[in-house]
């Protein structure tokens, strides 16, 4: 009996959780959901002051420079994300842009 509603218990906790967290999420797919609506499909900047990912000035930055600017914003319009991405997503998305490399 004990063993059931362990089970029980943790069924119901993973269907609690959000769909978003059972998928193993791309750069790629990050970019898409959470940058694309300002830097655009192609990564090189939609909106005025965003910067192109594929760019020599971005892609010289260090991946520690890149970190810093996903999690912590740049004002005024690159807000932070710290609260909400993961490290391992952040990584991702480094990862990502270096693929943009020209």
């Amino acid at each position: 009996m004990k063993q059931i509603l362990i089970a029980g218990a943790l069924l119901a906790a993973l269907v609690a959780l959000p769909a978003a967290s059972w998928a193993a999420d791309t750069g790629a797919d990050l970019y898409k959901a959470k940058c694309q609506m300002c830097h655009g499909v192609d990564a090189k900047g939609k909106l005025p002051g965003t910067h192109d990912w594929s760019s020599a000035e971005v892609q010289k930055m260090s991946d520690a420079d890149i970190t810093k600017v996903i999690v912590d914003g740049k004002p005024p319009k690159m807000p932070a994300q710290k609260a909400k991405l993961t490290d391992a997503q952040v990584k991702d998305l480094v990862s990502y842009i270096r693929s943009l490399k020209k």
